[in-house]
């Protein structure tokens, strides 16, 4: 028997759940049954207080009054943890919720887990100093609301603005074009060109400008409408010391740091498909205005939110030498918190928002998703499986879905639909784009038929295209071990409606194999090397290797071995340790399961001999190291030594006989020499000419 660590407390929810404590405690594999409480939130509540004040880690199967339950454990002053499971949308109310006991038990028991263990933060300070963008009537509008809030500067674009300047300077107003931003809460740089001979920070409005223009090219907004303007100057005589005015300042490029932005153009400055905390781009709508300004009023003080990657950039295979190989993070990312830095790539933390795209696209791990951690979701997949399995469930489905607007639309589905199918287990994920091959593959080794990811259109269209290669790879992987296919489904659903009909629709015919017993791993690569293991046991047809699409993260380099010199540059290159050198003898060996396919020795190769061939190689060779290429070692000819391969002195003999420099005796002959020998040559060769001869 195995007991849970919490104190179980279960409600049918004024008897609309169908099902009983013996049934559960069986399921969960219980020493007793839970007791079944009807109105546990009403009548029963002296059962949760109870529960509270003994001091007991309580897990309660109810969502719905969760605020109540946490101030009568805060009232109680209990001193166990508090927990939840919602079994009443994802099974009790379900045209299957007869059936749902199974999956209602591994509900439970994943909400009975340990917490995982924390992970690093990344703290934002914001002093409150907003940059306001846009055209001046609006602009203005806003800064005179919220210029008693925070530290407010204006920047006026689109040219003249049309709108009278405040009269009393309660913050600064600038006017210009061509606005750059960057940054992140608490760091923004905004750059722009100032392009009207006003400078709006250094204009006192005296007016004087206005009554001197003969074109009244100047109107209260203090800016010159240059289609007027007839050169006249006179403005600049009636500014005076003051110097606001400056026909010469089309080129002035300003730049000043805030902590937060209000963009009010039409269409978002930053060109990014997820903005960064702190920017706010609400368009041209006024109530999305109103809405922006009020989130913007309170972000001040000091933010923290998890880091949610690790980077290892040993591991990394974005470049060597300034050939680029592997940029699959870089052109994920829709923060562009991702870019190159030599050799490897750099994070910005603070722009990363934690979509874990970056994690899933990774060939080698050296970028991991670290929030969740891969082995936190593979204890509750292993676990959600494992108990479903054991209470009598039937061709597991896993539905991965984001704890947002995903979430919200799997709960609608189970209050005002048909609910989930018995057989579909819901899992909550930070964000899909976190999900990669190998928790796909992982979730099938453990006895799942399915996994199924649902998109609500909320993610870049980066993300879907992700998410549906690596469904692809992997699909590929257990369609040639025998599985068949139908193992994975990107559901794309904006509504309820559409999620509804997706979910009932999936058929149940996909194989699984008997569930593994190993862990996932942090380590991308070792995590997959279990899995395949695992999958190719219990395979129904025996494969050494498995062809896959180009750009999944195994295959083989092939060598073609009448080009090759064995120069061992491609060596150098590989960022992996899959190529390497022989210290006895001039070989280029190859181990194939450190290869992630990111093409730099392809690339580095100057004689253009090598290829790459995507597969996953079954067997041990995979592991070990083969010989590429080898070739004949040549030696001196003057004093024996092996300095080089026949091939490379043959084909330097080649490209070189017909130079100039090579004309003159014995010149040829001394390529066929080591170092050493080719030195003393020269220098007792009485032909060859020296300094003392330049007389």
């Amino acid at each position: 028997m195995t007991e849970p660590r919490h104190k179980l407390l279960l409600c049918n929810c004024n008897r609309t759940l169908p099902l009983d404590g013996k049934t559960v405690g069986t399921a969960l594999n219980t020493s007793a049954p839970p007791h079944l409480y009807s109105e546990l939130c009403k009548k029963h509540i002296a059962a949760f207080e109870s529960a509270v004040k003994s001091g007991s880690d309580v897990l309660v199967g109810c969502t719905q009054e969760a605020p109540l339950f946490r101030e009568l454990q805060h009232q109680e002053q209990g001193a166990g943890s508090l927990r939840f499971a919602n079994i009443r949308e994802m099974a009790g109310w379900s045209a299957e919720a007869k059936s749902a006991a199974p999956k209602i038990a591994a509900l439970l028991a994943i909400a009975d887990l340990p917490q995982p263990a924390p992970v690093p933060v990344v703290t934002y300070e914001s002093k409150g100093e907003v940059l306001i963008v846009g055209q001046a009537a609006v602009a203005l509008q806003w800064a005179e609301k919220l210029s008693s809030q925070l530290e407010v500067s204006v920047l006026i674009t689109g040219g003249a603005g049309k709108a009278e300047l405040p009269l009393e300077r309660h913050y600064p107003v600038h006017s210009g074009d061509k606005v750059k931003i960057g940054g992140y809460l608490g760091a923004f740089e905004a750059s722009w060109q100032q392009v009207n001979p006003i400078d709006l920070d250094v204009c006192t409005r005296c007016n004087a400008c206005i009554t001197a223009c003969p074109e009244r090219a100047i109107d209260y907004d203090y800016q010159i409408d240059l289609a007027k303007c007839k050169s006249h100057r006179t403005c600049i005589k009636a500014c005076g010391d003051v110097r606001a005015i400056d026909f010469e300042r089309a080129d002035t490029q300003r730049s000043e740091r805030f902590d937060l932005i209000l963009d009010l153009s039409a269409d978002p400055l930053l060109k990014v498909p997820q903005l960064p905390q702190g920017y706010f781009a609400p368009g041209r709508d006024p109530l999305n205005q109103s809405e922006a300004v009020r989130e913007l009023a309170t972000m001040t003080g000091e933010f923290e939110k998890p880091k949610f990657f690790e980077y290892r950039e040993k591991l990394c295979a974005h470049s060597r030498a300034e050939i680029t190989g592997c940029t699959k993070c870089i052109d994920i990312c829709s923060t562009a918190a991702i870019s190159p830095d030599g050799d490897h790539v750099k994070v910005e933390p603070h722009l990363c928002m934690g979509c874990g795209g970056c994690a899933s696209v990774c060939p080698s791990g050296a970028m991991t998703y670290a929030y969740p951690r891969v082995a936190d979701v593979g204890a509750r997949l292993k676990t959600l499986l494992r108990v479903y399995a054991s209470a009598g469930g039937k061709a597991a489905c896993v539905l991965l879905y984001n704890e947002t607007d995903g979430r919200e639309l799997v709960l609608k589905m189970g209050r005002r639909g048909k609910g989930l199918p018995a057989r579909v287990l819901p899992v909550e994920t930070f964000h899909i784009a976190s999900v990669g091959i190998d928790t796909l593959l992982g979730a099938i080794a453990y006895g799942a038929s399915q996994a199924v990811v649902m998109s609500t259109g909320s993610e870049a269209p980066e993300y879907v295209a992700s998410l549906k290669r690596e469904m692809a790879y992997a699909q590929e992987i257990l369609t040639a071990l025998g599985y068949g296919s139908g193992h994975f489904h990107l559901i794309e659903a904006p509504d309820m409606a559409q999620l509804e009909a997706a979910v009932w629709s999936l058929a149940d015919g996909a194989l699984a194999p008997p569930p593994a017993t190993f862990n996932l791993s942090n380590e991308k690569r070792t995590t997959l090397d279990f899995v395949f293991d695992h999958l190719l046991k219990q395979a129904s047809q025996l494969r050494d290797e498995i062809a896959l699409t180009p750009g999944a993260p195994y295959g083989a380099v092939l060598v073609d071995k009448q080009k090759c010199t064995l120069c061992m540059a491609c060596v150098g290159a590989c960022p992996e340790g899959a190529l390497l050198d022989s210290k006895e003898r001039p070989q280029l060996k190859f181990i194939e399961r450190n290869c992630v396919q990111c093409g730099l020795c392809e690339k580095t190769c100057p004689e253009d001999a090598i290829a790459l061939a995507p597969r996953l190689l079954l067997t041990r060779e995979a592991k070990t190291e083969v010989v590429l290429n080898e070739a004949e070692v040549f030696g001196c000819i003057k004093c024996g030594k092996p300095f080089a391969t026949r091939q490379m002195i043959e084909n330097m003999l080649k490209k070189l006989g017909a130079h100039s420099m090579f004309s003159e005796a014995g010149a040829l002959e001394r390529l066929k020499m080591c170092a050493d020998c080719r030195v003393i040559d020269l220098l007792s060769n009485a032909e060859h000419g020296s300094i003392h001869d330049l007389k």
